[in-house]
């Protein structure tokens, strides 16, 4: 636990702090593969998945499965207290009862599957799937319970590490990026795309061969949408993304109207330049504000003065300052326009 805790003031990464958790992990508890995404804390969906599998070359089929598989998913992993779960357990031994694993993971003789989500009350960060491989038998009651202790920690040090996705670099200068649309069949193979998407598609996260022309961030929004379409989960299909030099990309997928082959319609993924609006949600919850700190950002990021703020929220001048103060700590910022401008980009 303390190594763990040890990790999150080393300020990493998001790559290079989960890989770093990973390893500590692999010390006390044994697994032959795992896979590891962050979440939009809104939407749920996933985002910079790390994984090491058996079966990169199923990846689209294996996230379609993995999103309408309501069996362990992680928008029903217990929260407050997390507790990992193994899917033998929840199954009764009947791990045919998930469809991820009955048409993809038995193939590859995965026995288990221990899945962990990471939560607080500003949202989901992640989660993380550990998966045992032939002769490795099942995870024990007693495994299960000393990786839940140690979701509490991995949490704070994930929203961590997205809260610095906002500190990293200046979106002043950073052009606009075109507006990108992708068109993908039901299998989330691409049928075509604009022009303004080899932009986008290299600065988001590329899946594995053979799938590099694909990011993965598209698959898993393109997944959920399904997802919803099943009635499995009501998230919004859409995710933010940090793609660097403090730009953040929205990604929504919707069901076109036009039929394609066997009278399916395909499904669209669009690409675009966050909005503010977006942004400033999401930085929120990365910096653990809270309500009346939400607020007066809010306000002030429409170009209030001190008066005006004071007005507005009902208290007095000194007061706003004093607040400010507080998000300047928490931010890590010395000015309202730095924190504008961390929040909202341009």
């Amino acid at each position: 636990m303390e190594r763990i805790a040890a990790l999150d003031d080393a300020r990493l990464e998001s790559h290079e702090y989960r890989s770093a958790v990973l390893r500590e992990i692999a010390g006390v508890l044994g697994h032959d593969a795992w896979v590891w995404p962050l979440a939009d804390p809104i939407t749920t969906v996933g985002i910079s998945p790390m994984a090491n599998t058996p079966c990169p070359q199923e990846l689209p089929l294996f996230i379609t499965l993995k999103y309408s598989t309501a069996l362990n998913r992680w928008t029903s992993l217990p929260v407050n207290p997390a507790r990992a779960l193994s899917l033998a357990a929840v199954s009764a031994g009947e791990l045919s009862r998930s469809e991820s694993w009955a048409r993809v993971l038995r193939r590859y003789a995965i026995t288990d599957v221990l899945s962990l989500v990471f939560a607080d009350r500003w949202g989901i960060w992640g989660w993380l799937d550990l998966w045992r491989g032939d002769g490795a038998g099942t995870f024990t009651q007693k495994e299960a319970e000393e990786l839940s202790a140690l979701a509490p920690v991995i949490t704070t040090g994930l929203r961590h590490c997205s809260a610095r996705q906002f500190q990293m670099g200046s979106t002043a200068g950073v052009p606009n990026h075109d507006q990108a649309v992708l068109v993908l069949a039901n299998d989330l193979g691409i049928i075509s795309q604009t022009g303004s998407a080899t932009r986008w598609l290299d600065l988001l996260q590329p899946g594995p061969r053979p799938h590099h022309g694909i990011d993965a961030e598209v698959l898993n929004v393109a997944a959920q949408l399904l997802a919803v379409e099943q009635g499995i989960d009501a998230h919004p299909a859409s995710s933010l993304v940090h793609v660097g030099d403090g730009v953040w990309a929205r990604l929504s997928a919707t069901r076109m109207t036009t039929l394609f082959d066997h009278g399916m319609a395909p499904i669209a993924v669009t690409i675009q330049d966050a909005l503010p609006s977006e942004r400033i949600e999401v930085f929120e919850r990365c910096f653990a504000l809270s309500p009346r700190e939400c607020r007066l950002l809010e306000l002030a990021a429409t170009g209030l003065d001190t008066a005006a703020l004071a007005h507005a929220l009902g208290i007095g001048r000194y007061t706003v300052q004093d607040q400010f103060k507080s998000l300047f700590g928490k931010c890590a910022v010395q000015s309202r326009s730095a924190l504008v401008a961390m929040a909202c980009g341009r």
